[in-house]
């Protein structure tokens, strides 16, 4: 994992956690109370926080969360270690097809006329018919894509050979004792000027700052939510984002299962106002996210300190498949054709890294 400049390392699990629906806060708060985590917290564990109307199946069938502990740890100076035979996860099959996915945009369009909604995010996800070797495929992406937030965590048996492998570039929770921050990206384009210019990508983000000032304030002091960070340019390779920072500090007695359920899912990949943007998601999209925009990183229970990433460039290996999620907020000057290449704006140098590739027209499951 990252874990600020540097990278740590951590072999031999002592424990493994995995929970399901409102026991995943039951275990966010045993995880805290000591010991060094890694692991998830899976976007479908908002069901337990939000009521939402199911309309799509579990098809991944793997846990809302997942943490492992690690007693024993040691820094990395470089990911030589990594290095190994080039994945080739092939042909990915998009649970959206691009008309599929501009019915989508149209679809927000109506809610957002009818008053319901500000933004929604919506996504797709690309499910390959190959598992790699975590590791390999974690140095590979690393090396194509570095992300201050970039890791991998390999459950193993107990979870029968789950992996998560993401290059993050979105903070979503930090966590030194009582101070908290959040960082939202909303706005993505290869040409920087033209993203500083973007009065669309502005107003987005904008709402998803006040979604998260928001939601901090369910469990912060009052008056101690402030944004002294807005709109600045972050460069990722072949991309650049708009990202503003969001910090305030806990209420005393204010746990991680609390904070984590009063900012859960992450506002940069669901929309506004919170509720009824969950739901519309689950109407629209035709399958779970799982980790996919949920929150990845490392929880250190025994000095009070968090650092949790949004689940976005992020690949899943579970049940021998690979799932990659890619998404972005609509608004009402969305344009459906612009959306659609935002995603693969997103998804092509990690795609090429890890020897995937996605065909148009793509077909749908």
């Amino acid at each position: 994992m990252r874990a600020g400049g540097s990278w740590i390392a951590g072999t031999r699990p002592a424990r493994v956690i995995a929970a399901r629906g409102a026991d995943v806060f039951a275990a966010l708060d045993e995880i805290a109370r000591g010991g060094f985590w890694v692991g998830y917290v899976a976007y479908d564990a908002g069901r337990a926080i939000e009521r939402i109307a199911p309309r799509t199946d579990d098809d991944l069938g793997i846990p809302d969360l997942a943490f492992a502990r690690f007693d024993e740890r040691f820094p990395l100076s470089a990911l030589d270690g990594f290095a190994g035979p080039a994945p080739r996860l092939g042909h990915g099959i998009s649970s959206l097809t691009r008309p599929q996915h501009a019915a989508c945009v149209d679809a927000v369009h109506e809610l957002l006329l009818e008053g319901e909604c500000y933004q929604v995010n919506i996504t797709r996800r690309l499910t390959f018919d190959a598992a790699p070797d975590p590791l390999v495929l974690f140095g590979a992406i690393a090396r194509a894509t570095p992300a201050p937030h970039a890791g991998v965590c390999c459950f193993g048996p107990p979870l029968h050979g789950l992996a998560v492998v993401s290059a993050s570039p979105e903070l979503f929770l930090r966590v030194e004792g009582r101070d908290v921050e959040t960082k939202p990206i909303k706005g993505t384009h290869a040409d920087a000027g033209a993203l500083r210019e973007s009065t669309k990508d502005h107003a987005e983000n904008v709402m998803i700052v006040d979604l998260a000032r928001n939601d901090l304030g369910r469990v912060c002091e009052f008056g101690s939510i402030r944004a002294p960070r807005l709109f600045d340019i972050e460069a990722q390779p072949g991309l650049h984002h708009l990202v503003s920072t969001v910090q305030g500090r806990l209420r005393p007695g204010v746990r991680l299962a609390e904070l984590v359920r009063a900012t859960f899912p992450p506002a940069s990949v669901t929309g506004a106002p919170k509720p009824r943007v969950l739901q519309a998601i689950e109407d629209l999209e035709p399958v779970r996210r799982g980790v996919y925009c949920g929150a990845f990183g490392w929880i250190d229970g025994d000095r009070d300190r968090a650092e949790l990433a949004v689940a976005i460039r992020t690949f899943t290996i579970a049940n021998g498949r690979t799932s990659f999620g890619v998404g972005g907020g609509i608004v009402a000057d969305s344009r459906a054709d612009l959306e659609w290449a935002e995603t693969q704006l997103k998804a092509a140098r990690l795609l090429r890294a890890a020897g995937a590739y996605e065909d148009e027209p793509v077909g749908a499951r």
